[in-house]
């Protein structure tokens, strides 16, 4: 009887283990699949198509394009890279639009020598100001591609592509296979080839459709994590009605005294400033990023400061700080999460857009620099800031300056999740306070009747 028990024992606890791999692994694959999942854009992503538009004696000539369908998630400068791998033994001809970074070893061809004999190549897009001729639509941008809400018109990215030793039907050509995207840098993971309906194009004056031989597409998406494992900047906060500045939490992208994080940092008053933040180099050597010496050491600092309470408004001022003395940003953007941003009254010197990531919650909103005005964040220095002021009108019902609901719950800043002080650091209402409410006409009232009396 004893060893029956023992053996009844033994095998619940073989079971109970058995059961316990098992829970680990599909929450293992749970996690994995949902690390590029953003909750504030849940259908962004990239995508990528390929439309054979032609077949040649050895293969076909294809127009691939790019389509950014991030909301706030952009491609800067160096811009985007991409690779992938030859099904069969592949070359690739020529390109229109883009090229490739390394021709490999065509040494088999004789005559006509290929652009690009590598099993696996890697593409980028062309510089501005390319010749025409080598130039299509939507290329040569220096592989520089916008996020869909901030402008559309320059969100997608196009090249074209001759392939030969491929097939030269609809059966026997084969798809690549193992895209990578770099937009600059890691971040992005891309699915399968999948083979859909062919793309049809209508002509410029609408009176004829044509499509493509054969169109397949492959989606990325994007991982702040598998991009960097430190944030990239961080919220500090303050408020009209408490002294307390709430800095960015110590340490939040990175520690002074930590040697083994890659990078450097650099005081402000260090002799001889402008040499040690450009070196000589060779040319073509990228130089490690250099921060602003900082208790958060991180790029990108924004400051939420609640500013000023009227009767039926109450106002808010951001700056946006860089403290990265070898990068600036073009075309930024900043996404702030309150639920009071369903309700702006005027947003000054920004662009706004709300986002409504689900149906029925409009808590988000994309703000971003004017054209040709603030669009430029420069590097860390006098003019590495941008700042604006947004009018909130208040809900009576649901408006307070109590336990930190004036300041955001989150924000991002280029797309990436900056990192927030903790909820009981924030600037609190002082016991027993008034909230200071004050009218437009009251204040200009009282104005006028101080200056009578004065005189």
């Amino acid at each position: 009887m004893e060893s029956f028990f023992s053996r009844s024992t033994s095998l619940v606890a073989k079971s109970s283990f058995l059961a316990v791999c098992i829970v680990f692994l599909i929450s293992s694959s749970f996690f994995t699949s949902a690390e590029a999942y953003d909750a504030l854009d849940p259908e962004g992503n990239i995508t990528m198509k390929w439309d054979v538009m032609s077949w040649t004696p050895d293969g076909y000539v294809a127009v691939v394009t790019m389509f950014n369908f991030q909301k706030y998630r952009h491609i800067q400068t160096p811009g985007w890279t991409l690779g992938w791998k030859w099904a069969k033994k592949e070359v690739i001809w020529s390109m229109v639009g883009a090229q490739t970074t390394e021709q490999g070893d065509c040494s088999k061809y004789k005559g006509n020598i290929p652009h690009c004999c590598k099993k696996d190549p890697t593409v980028v897009d062309l510089l501005p100001g390319t010749p025409y001729n080598q130039q299509i639509a939507n290329c040569c941008r220096g592989g520089v591609m916008n996020s869909w809400v901030q402008d559309p018109a320059t969100a997608a990215s196009s090249f074209q592509i001759s392939v030969g030793a491929a097939g030269t039907t609809n059966k026997t050509v084969r798809v690549p296979r193992n895209f990578t995207l770099m937009g600059p840098g890691p971040g992005y993971t891309c699915g399968p080839a999948k083979i859909v309906k062919p793309t049809k194009f209508v002509t410029t004056d609408t009176r004829r459709t044509t499509q493509a031989m054969m169109t397949w597409n492959i989606t990325c998406t994007y991982s702040q994590f598998l991009a960097q494992r430190t944030p990239t900047c961080c919220v500090s906060l303050s408020s009209f009605y408490n002294e307390t500045i709430v800095g960015c939490p110590t340490c939040a992208c990175g520690c002074q005294n930590n040697k083994t994080e890659s990078g450097a940092c650099l005081d402000p008053d260090t002799p001889h400033l402008a040499s040690v933040v450009s070196p000589p180099t060779k040319k073509g050597v990228i130089l490690p990023p250099l921060v602003q010496c900082t208790r958060h050491m991180c790029p990108i600092r924004v400051h939420w400061h609640v500013k000023q309470n009227y009767k039926e408004y109450w106002r808010v001022k951001i700056t946006i700080t860089n403290f990265n003395y070898r990068l600036n940003y073009t075309q930024w953007n900043l996404v702030a999460q309150h639920p009071n941003l369903d309700n702006i009254t005027q947003i000054f010197s920004f662009n706004y857009k709300s986002l409504t990531p689900y149906a029925g919650l409009n808590d988000t909103a994309m703000l971003w620099g004017v054209k040709f005005y603030n669009d430029f964040l420069s590097e860390a220095g006098p003019l590495g800031n941008v700042q604006s002021e947004i009018l909130f009108r208040k809900d009576q019902s649901t408006f307070t300056f109590e336990k930190g609901w004036a300041f955001p719950r989150r924000i991002y800043f280029n797309g990436d999740n900056c990192v927030m002080p903790a909820p009981d650091s924030y600037p609190f209402l002082p016991n027993g306070g008034s909230r200071s409410e004050i009218s437009v006409f009251a204040a200009v009232f009282f104005s006028v009747v101080f200056f009578f009396f004065s005189v």
